[in-house]
């Protein structure tokens, strides 16, 4: 049986996310998955990802490292939890942060991978760290500070 991303533990009110919600018909439908102590998620960008020929948009590699950002948060809350993903009450993160560093241009037609880590887990907070990578080489660097959804929006 394959494993279930992340964000398939997402309630389906919840799951509405542009970047990654399984109920957003036009959106990326990116897929967080666990690896060890890390994340880890694959995008296949689209022709019409496009920036100037032959390369990603910026604005596309930065949702990839908000989504997988947050995803890997949610893991990291379960775990630093001692929880099974999916267990009640569900835990859903939002960014409060983003930084990207574009370290060298991102081709199109190939896959980029994210491969993501908690570099902290406080309360409602988790930091985390992410590599984009393409062919295996590190096209973008993101940090994504994560906070636990409010009460205030988990409620439709």
């Amino acid at each position: 049986m394959e494993p279930k991303a992340v964000q398939e533990y997402y309630p389906n009110e919840w799951n509405y996310c542009y970047g990654c919600g399984q109920r957003n018909d036009r959106g990326l439908h990116l897929r967080t998955y666990l690896d060890g102590e890390e994340t880890v998620a694959t995008f296949i960008p689209r022709p019409y990802d496009i920036a100037i020929p032959g390369y990603v948009y910026g604005g596309l590699i930065a949702s990839l490292i908000d989504c997988h950002g947050t995803g890997t948060a949610a893991a990291a809350a379960y775990r630093a939890a001692g929880r099974d993903l999916g267990t009640d009450p569900p835990l859903r993160f939002v960014t409060a942060s983003l930084h990207v560093d574009y370290v060298k241009p991102t081709p199109l037609g190939v896959p980029l991978q994210l491969r993501g880590r908690a570099r902290e887990v406080r309360g409602r907070k988790v930091v985390v760290e992410i590599n984009l990578l393409a062919s295996g080489e590190v096209c973008a660097r993101g940090e994504v500070v994560a906070v636990q959804m409010p009460e205030s929006l988990t409620t439709p």
